[in-house]
């Protein structure tokens, strides 16, 4: 005969069975998380509880916090280069070029949220906290390094010009965020109609 405690332990473990989720899977859910409630509200707990799944599941494909915010950063990473890939079918010559191609790109309502992701950490890295400021600073490197290579020059020219096209297109997002559409593009047309 089973009795109550062994049915419900019987069940629990039945339930933890079936909601097994993969690394990704469980990635996936964090950054739906963090984009709608931003990094810092996202937790083993409350992760856990979009799942349906004990917060040691996350934990064992994500050890710290640290593990989880790098993880989703990465993706938004990934996913930003993705959309702009399309953009730099040609060799640029310069910031302006990279710029005037990622700008109709990047200046759309779909990529805010990630953009948002994006600034959340670059606040918490300028005030020195980890893994922010670690992963900030290689994502910067990781975009630079990746413009440049849609650059033509030596190797130090299209460094320097992919760092002004980061500076660029950061200044010109976190207008958009902050100020509007509008704001951001007027900045972006009077930019780089200055040639």
């Amino acid at each position: 005969m089973v009795t109550t405690t062994e049915a419900t332990c019987s069940d629990h473990y039945n339930q933890d069975v079936v909601k097994r989720h993969s690394r990704e899977e469980i990635l996936s859910v964090a950054l739906d998380a963090a984009l709608e409630g931003g990094l810092s509200r996202l937790t083993f707990g409350r992760l856990a509880s979009r799942l349906k799944i004990s917060d040691r599941m996350v934990v064992y494909y994500f050890p710290t916090k640290d593990d989880l915010v790098t993880s989703v950063l990465s993706v938004v990473g990934d996913r930003l280069q993705h959309v702009l890939a399309a953009a730099f079918s040609t060799p640029m010559n310069d910031h302006r070029s990279l710029v005037a191609r990622a700008w109709p790109v990047v200046a759309q309502p779909e990529c805010d949220p990630l953009f948002g992701l994006y600034f959340e950490a670059i606040g918490q890295a300028t005030a020195g906290l980890e893994p922010y400021k670690s992963v900030a600073s290689h994502l910067m490197e990781g975009w630079i390094e990746w413009l440049g290579g849609f650059v033509v020059g030596d190797q130090d020219y299209r460094r320097r010009e992919a760092a002004a096209a980061v500076a660029v297109l950061d200044g010109l997002l976190l207008m958009r965020l902050l100020g509007g559409s509008d704001l951001a593009d007027s900045a972006a047309t009077s930019l780089l109609d200055h040639r």
